[in-house]
């Protein structure tokens, strides 16, 4: 049997749709997944660790990558950049292991352009007034970031129809199982078999 191939996964959501504690929840349960680790100009946050939460890198080094167009997908968000390293994820789906590409709809479209086979979710929160609520009770922001907030979710929003599926985090248990059941229906489709059984298929048609 081939080594088989990971798989390419973005995973989009407005702020407070609840997708990190979805992805976090999903990589628990389940092997050979890992989610992206980006490079950031900005600074480390208190407890953050380089190359586990961010490859911390100044900004001469972030454009060198650039401009040896080193990355699936990068921007600038305010004074500082982001950017997802093609290398780093060749290597771990030639290892077999699903990559979970963190993104907005921006980012997912630069990558849809490099990768057309990705598997793209966008997770909705299940209605405005959840997402006011869950906004509100992280209890981090004033009034008016949340207003900017929930005027950005839904600019945000308005893209879910650029992905291939879309789950509402309403029950958080369903939702996880409505994304663990679209990964696994990416593992068994046609272009992930035909690689993992080529030796097979090859045999029989033989």
């Amino acid at each position: 049997m081939s080594q088989v191939r990971g798989n390419l996964f973005i995973l989009s959501a407005p702020s407070g749709a609840g997708k990190s504690s979805l992805i976090n929840a999903l990589l628990q349960k389940h092997d050979n997944m890992q989610v992206s680790v980006s490079h950031t100009t900005r600074a480390p946050r208190p407890g953050e660790e380089n190359g586990v939460h961010y490859h911390f890198v100044d900004q001469e080094t972030f454009k060198e990558l650039i401009a040896n167009d080193d990355f699936f997908e990068w921007a600038q968000v305010f004074d500082n950049y982001y950017g997802t390293s093609k290398a780093a994820i060749e290597q771990q789906l030639a290892n077999g292991i699903d990559v979970f590409l963190d993104i907005d709809w921006q980012g997912a479209r630069q990558v849809r352009e490099l990768a057309p086979e990705v598997t793209t979710i966008f997770i909705l929160p299940p209605s405005k007034e959840e997402l006011q609520n869950r906004l509100t009770n992280r209890g981090q922001d004033s009034e008016e970031v949340i207003a900017s907030r929930m005027e950005k979710a839904q600019s945000e929003s308005s893209h879910y129809d650029e992905y291939d599926y879309v789950v509402v985090n309403d029950d958080f248990d369903t939702a996880l199982g409505e994304i663990a059941t679209i990964v696994e229906a990416t593992r068994l489709s046609l272009h992930t078999q035909k690689h993992k059984h080529n030796e097979l298929i090859t045999e029989l048609l033989k």
